[in-house]
């Protein structure tokens, strides 16, 4: 039992460091204007190319990982995103700098999917839903990392020593991963048989032609998007500039959505475990939840209140875990040969969504003349479509995937009181 703990252990190591690598661009948008001499559309370049290739990355990373397994993929990210942080901490170039950020995409690519894939080798599969919510919960811990000391390392000894930091963090996660990390436990050991392009390009048509692992894209998609995009580049500008908050204030309610976060994700997993076959009501109410908070701090005429802030953050972040539930429906729906690839295809969803937000908010902030309340008023507003696109996906997918496995529901009031006795 302890070595399931410790070969886990390593892995939400490593996706706490990917999380940490994925996001440092967030909290140091700033001060990279001042680096680069930058307009905040090419900073919002930077970001969006990261996610573009780690999007573009998931399907090629899921075969990889059927192939080769987690053990492969979680060291070779990990070196990828370190040797792409040390070129980034030594370069002023701004194009050997975007070049670094692709390499941080591709690297995170190969990383969550692979952890992913270890919970249901080494877990009982009564235990499998909660564990892989505790595995992205744990995870978003490399936020924290990125929103206190990483930002105490730029405004301290700076930009080199920040992000060479991070650098070094990547490189002890390769050397733990191939120290401690098995694909699965000793005697069940599984062979990939070769396949070649023809096979894994049917192998996709298969796999994406499960409604299940189109109810798990736009799960993922309608759930993570809005999170992702305050994480990953324009919450701290945004909090700064917009809302007048200091960058410890800032920083604080960085880490406030990280714990709410892993405060949400064991309950999301014991719902999701409990109730299977009512995830998608779950789904439905923290996108709904989403667009109407960002609705009302949108319809103040000036910054909004400390305690609203807090309870925006605290409501966006819950997205983070909600977005695991597109990862149950994705096993649920394919066979073990073919999880990576299903994985992958989910894992698009929200980073698809993410990257069109991230990009279009930063055209509408540089037409707008910069970080300004209105500015950012008018481009937080390019969320609402992909809500609705997202709903639209959850309900269509949701029918033909409970037609698919021959599923009635019964009410719900009737399979609580049955649960619950009450």
């Amino acid at each position: 039992m302890s070595r399931v703990w410790l070969v886990w252990g390593v892995g939400v190591a490593a996706y706490i460091v990917a999380v940490l690598q994925r996001t440092s661009f967030g909290v140091s948008g700033l001060v990279a204007t001042d680096r680069f001499s930058i307009n905040p559309s090419v900073l919002s370049g930077f970001v969006v190319l990261q996610i573009v290739v780690y999007a573009g990355m998931q399907i090629p990373a899921g075969a990889l990982l059927d192939r080769y397994g987690s053990r492969a993929m979680i060291a070779s990210g990990a070196l990828i995103m370190a040797s792409a942080q040390a070129v980034l901490a030594i370069t002023e170039s701004l194009p050997l700098a975007y070049t670094a950020r692709v390499f941080v995409g591709v690297g995170d690519a190969l990383t969550f999917i692979s952890v992913l894939r270890l919970v249901p080798q080494w877990f009982a599969p009564r235990r499998v839903p909660l564990v892989s919510q505790l595995t992205g919960i744990l995870g978003q811990l490399g936020q924290i990392l990125s929103a206190l000391p990483l930002m105490l390392l730029l405004n301290g000894p700076g930009w080199s020593f920040a992000y060479g930091s991070a650098a070094s963090l990547g490189m002890l996660i390769f050397v733990l991963a191939l120290a401690v990390i098995r694909n699965s436990p000793p005697g069940l050991e599984t062979v990939a048989a070769p396949a070649g392009l023809r096979e894994v390009g049917k192998q996709i048509r298969l796999v994406w032609g499960r409604p299940g692992t189109r109810l798990g894209f736009f799960t993922h998609m309608g759930t993570q998007f809005s999170t992702t995009t305050f994480a990953l580049l324009w919450g701290i500008p945004y909090l700064r500039s917009a809302q007048g908050l200091s960058p410890a204030e800032a920083g604080s309610l960085l880490t406030l959505s990280v714990i709410s976060a892993i405060i949400a994700g064991p309950v999301i997993g014991i719902l999701s475990g409990r109730f299977p076959m009512r995830r998608s009501y779950l789904v439905l109410s923290i996108i709904i939840s989403n667009a109407v908070m960002w609705t009302i701090v949108l319809a103040l005429p000036g910054p909004a209140p400390s305690w609203l802030l807090v309870v925006l953050v605290m409501v966006i972040s819950v997205g983070g875990p909600g977005s695991m539930i597109g990862f149950d429906y994705a096993r649920m729906f394919n066979p073990s040969t073919s999880m990576g690839t299903a994985q992958g295809m989910v894992n698009i969803g929200g980073f698809l969504a993410s990257l069109l937000v991230i990009q279009a908010m930063g055209i509408i902030l540089n037409v707008m003349g910069g970080y300004s309340f209105d500015a950012f008023r008018v481009a937080w507003l390019v969320q609402y479509p992909v809500w609705g696109a997202a709903i639209v996906g959850v309900l269509v997918t949701r029918r033909k995937a409970r037609k698919q496995m021959g599923v009635v529901l019964r009410p719900i009031r009737q399979v609580w009181r049955e649960r619950t006795g009450r």
